[in-house]
């Protein structure tokens, strides 16, 4: 069986080695107010290894620093993206960029990328990354909707999930849910069916201001390894710090 490789960053950023071929998700790797991973970076971008691509979900700083992504030196890696991103990608100094939308596929190098549905507060995608027999869904920063249902009749095997779980809340807007939530990301994996699921989006912190007046959020990871115990007792579940690695 071919090499599959995790190595979370933080958030919702991730290196995934599929048999030497390596893709990194959801850049981010600086903070300014109101957005703090909460927890260390585990790489800065000119110490990342070649990258086979990069995969990015949608536009929002915490999943797409592309000021501080400039620092990886190689400009002709190929970026897969939310439709409308391509022109701020190549504005950061990225040439070589491909905008997908929900169901269409594309390469990032020997890895091929198919877009999958999502929901949040601007569009997103999320994405099933797949070589040498080997099947990833990234789960990005989306809601837990119906659509995601679709991804597993489509890839049957899923061997590793990434799936957020802190169930950001917008108070300005209402109170109004864009992130799925620990409980729900759990059901998400009770259909999917992964041999493994790991925990994203779930260290993050507005700061003292920003949790107090603009977001609500649970940064609870141990509430998603028990839902998931008891919505899907046979799948198993990882936590991962930032910079450890998960080899399946």
């Amino acid at each position: 069986m071919s090499d599959l490789t995790l190595t979370r960053i933080c958030h919702s950023c991730a290196l995934i080695d599929l048999d030497g071929a390596v893709v990194l998700t959801d850049p981010w790797f600086s903070e300014k107010p109101t957005y703090h991973p909460g927890e260390p970076v585990a790489v800065a971008p000119d110490r990342l290894p070649r990258q086979a691509g990069v995969f990015i979900s949608h536009g929002h700083y915490d999943h797409c620093d592309l000021k501080a992504l400039a620092g990886y030196p190689d400009k002709q890696v190929p970026f897969v993206v939310q439709r409308g991103l391509a022109g701020k990608v190549r504005a950061a100094g990225f040439r070589n960029v491909t905008e997908l939308a929900p169901w269409q596929t594309t390469q990032l190098g020997p890895v091929t990328v198919t877009a999958a549905p999502a929901r949040h507060k601007v569009p997103e995608i999320t994405a099933v990354l797949q070589r040498a027999g080997r099947t990833v869904f990234f789960g990005a920063d989306t809601l837990y909707i119906p659509e995601l249902a679709e991804v597993v009749s489509r890839f049957p095997h899923i061997d590793l999930a990434l799936v957020p779980i802190n169930g950001l809340r917008i108070r300005p807007l209402l109170n109004k849910q864009v992130v799925m939530d620990a409980g729900e990301a759990a059901a998400l994996v009770a259909t999917l069916q992964p041999t493994v699921a790991v925990p994203i989006h779930y260290a993050f912190t507005g700061g003292v201001i920003g949790d107090r007046l603009l977001v609500k959020h649970d940064g609870r990871p141990e509430r998603f390894v028990q839902a998931v115990t008891d919505l899907a007792p046979a799948r198993q579940t990882r936590i991962l710090d930032p910079g450890e690695r998960l080899r399946l």
